[in-house]
């Protein structure tokens, strides 16, 4: 099951669109939906738990914490939309193409693709980018 819950005055235009997507992204994995928590929130929010969880002291536009087990994807996305804006701004996307990359880019971590060194980032822009394009697939 996905949810989506709101820290911030946001909220996804039909849930049940980006749901389908998310469970598609998923799916195209081989891997089984778990319990997975979207939370949109601001800077600050998230900065906060930056420093209370990951002892990082710097703003960030995501941080996924991995509840999997085994082949079922579970977990905890929080997404700053603040964040998301900037970064679409910085990169002349629109703010909605940036939001999907963000939203791809944490179940990516759960599917098990990191981004720690250039390789993995490269493999991890090829599998957004790869994702993004199921968000506009019919079902």
């Amino acid at each position: 099951m996905i949810d989506f819950n709101y820290e911030v005055d946001f909220e996804l235009s039909d849930i049940n669109y980006y749901s389908d997507w998310l469970s598609r992204v998923i799916t195209s994995e081989s891997k089984l939906e778990g319990d997975l928590n979207y939370i949109f929130c601001d800077d600050e929010y998230l900065l906060g738990i930056n420093q209370q969880y990951l002892n990082h002291d710097t703003y960030t536009d995501i941080i996924t914490f991995d509840y999997c087990d085994g082949n079922t994807i579970s977990g905890d996305i929080f997404v700053s939309v603040e964040r998301v804006k900037d970064n679409a701004q910085e990169y002349s996307v629109s703010f909605e193409e940036e939001l999907h990359r963000v939203m791809a880019h944490g179940v990516l971590h759960l599917l098990g693709y990191k981004d720690k060194n250039d390789q993995e980032a490269r493999v991890m822009r090829e599998k957004e980018n790869e994702k993004i394009k199921l968000f506009h697939v019919e079902h």
